[in-house]
């Protein structure tokens, strides 16, 4: 009969838990007024990039630097790292759904009993099997799973804005290089004409055709071309060691295309309408996630206020005698309990104050990452267009440059003009060069700065292959039916649940990491 009791009050209380409430607000998406274009677009264009957008410059020495730091760059694999953390975490939230289960044992005598000493000790032995469960009536484990959930995407969008954004900066990095390195050689091939000029006017000199002021100016225009050397070259070598720590690996020379020719600029760029930017940017994912979060953890403390509801039951074996404790046959024990907070001058309601305040602050970061995101997009617009106009404009400096050097030159060994012009036309010429290298750089980089603005817009060959499966599998066709290409980021996650190999790939690195643990402590102990 007591057992048939039992068993109700079970059943009960999981019908409870199955249909109790979730207090706390549900998440409701953060609603972003956005213009229909951005400011600085020539025209809306519904579409978004879908490419590996570094391919556009056809440079395949920047190709395998990026491959590189995707791989070995130790933010990336610090990021990757969260993710596994936010994943164990959300497991370890998911735990409490369910009872707690464990074992106890205890063995013990005593001659004294009732304060009374007797003749003959006493013992006691046994085991039981033991059984806790809280029932989670106001949904408190449900909001924190909820939250660990959210915590976990946007550990995922966490790292494709870390790997984005490692992307974006090689690319600077390397279009600094491919600047620095050309600006070097206008250096040098300057310094050596200016040299030979010097040579050739101090010949002058000598001769008495000219006077020594002449050599003077000559010998500053080949000292401003000399000092310029070692300035590139130090350059040069910070910019090699920051992409060096980009690459994950020590400082070494790296490789560049010598001449901007090779870097075809993009004809056109689909930026997509404002609202897609949301969808596409993974640190407005992840700032979303964050809001996410934080609402659930209202939920939490809201549920802390009401009283917790629990189930613990026993099942095991005892007895005064360690011979017979089995054949005693099984004893059970069951109890449920309620726990509640009564009166702790308001320490509960100001907890749910707290994370409401916390998630109001979430928000309004959102709300700032979207504004900024917006600004990061007309700001690039405007970029890439002022630069090429500039571009356009020292293209034509630097060829007039050049010829009215050429011609001052003419001009001075014909006893035309002094000195004096040559060297005018000269420091033109040589600024002209180094300006013409450095706004290259400059429109590069507007270039690489719009679409990192844009959110990147690529996804790797696993993950779109992954992509292709899901769509398959909603549309019901086969996955090689799917046209990879036409398929676009818009902050899907193809790899939320671990697949069995990669699961099973986990436990194995795991269970060497403990072994190798084992094996230091007792080289340790040794020591």
């Amino acid at each position: 009969m007591r057992q048939k009791q039992l068993i109700i009050i079970s059943f009960f209380f999981i019908l409870i838990s199955i249909t109790s409430c979730k207090v706390g607000p549900n998440y409701q998406k953060p609603e972003i007024a956005s213009s229909e274009i951005f400011r600085y677009e020539n025209k809306g264009i519904d579409s978004i990039i879908n490419v590996k957008w570094w391919e556009v410059f056809q440079d395949p020495v920047l190709d395998s630097l990026i491959k590189i730091g995707l791989r070995e760059n130790k933010d990336v694999l610090i990021a990757a790292s969260r993710v596994n953390e936010a994943r164990a975490n959300l497991g370890y939230n998911k735990a409490d759904y369910g009872p707690r289960i464990g074992v106890q044992a205890n063995a013990g005598g005593t001659s004294i009993i009732g304060g009374v000493v007797q003749d003959k000790s006493v013992n006691n032995y046994g085991a039981s099997a033991v059984l806790n469960w809280e029932i989670d009536f106001w949904g408190k484990y449900r909001r924190s799973t909820e939250a660990a959930k959210a915590a976990m995407l946007g550990s995922f969008y966490g790292k494709r804005a870390v790997e984005i954004g490692l992307i974006s900066e090689i690319a600077r990095n390397y279009f600094q290089l491919v600047n620095y390195r050309t600006s070097l050689e206008v250096s040098k091939n300057t310094l050596e004409i200016r040299n030979n000029a010097l040579t050739i006017i101090q010949h002058r000199f000598d001769k008495g055709y000219t006077n020594i002021i002449d050599v003077n100016q000559a010998q500053i225009q080949k000292a401003i071309a000399q000092a310029s050397v070692p300035v590139y070259t130090r350059l040069i070598a910070y910019t090699e060691n920051n992409l060096s720590v980009l690459l994950g690996k020590n400082a070494d020379i790296i490789k560049v295309n010598s001449s901007y020719d090779v870097y075809p600029m993009p004809e056109s760029i689909p930026m997509g309408i404002p609202s897609e930017l949301l969808q596409r940017r993974p640190d407005l994912l992840q700032s979303e996630q964050l809001y996410k979060q934080q609402n659930a953890m209202i939920g939490v403390a809201t549920a802390m206020r009401f009283p917790s509801i629990s189930l613990t039951g026993l099942l095991g074996v005892g007895s005064s005698d360690m011979s017979v404790i089995i054949s005693n046959g099984l004893g059970w024990g069951a109890s449920a309990s309620l726990l509640s907070p009564l009166f702790e001058w308001g320490k509960n309601a100001r907890r749910v104050d707290i994370e409401r305040e916390r998630a109001k602050q979430y928000l309004l970061n959102y709300e700032k990452n979207v504004l900024l995101a917006f600004s990061d997009v007309n700001n690039s617009l405007v970029e890439v267009a002022t630069y090429k106009d500039e571009l356009a404009a020292y293209r034509l400096m630097l060829g007039a440059a050049g010829n009215a050097s050429k011609l001052s030159y003419e001009r001075y060994y014909q006893g035309v003009t002094s000195y004096l012009e040559v060297i005018e036309n000269q420091r033109q010429e040589f600024e002209a060069e180094l300006q013409y290298s450095r706004n290259y750089q400059d429109l590069l980089i507007s270039y690489v700065n719009l679409y990192q603005a844009l959110g990147g817009g690529w996804i790797t060959e696993e993950e779109l292959g992954k992509y292709a499966e899901q769509v398959a599998d909603e549309q019901g066709v086969d996955v090689s039916t799917i046209d990879k290409s036409s398929l676009i980021y818009q902050g899907q996650i193809v790899d939320y649940y671990l697949t069995p190999e990669q699961e099973k790939e986990r436990k194995k690195i795991a269970k060497a990491q403990r072994k190798s643990e084992r094996g230091q402590r007792k080289q340790a102990n040794k020591n």
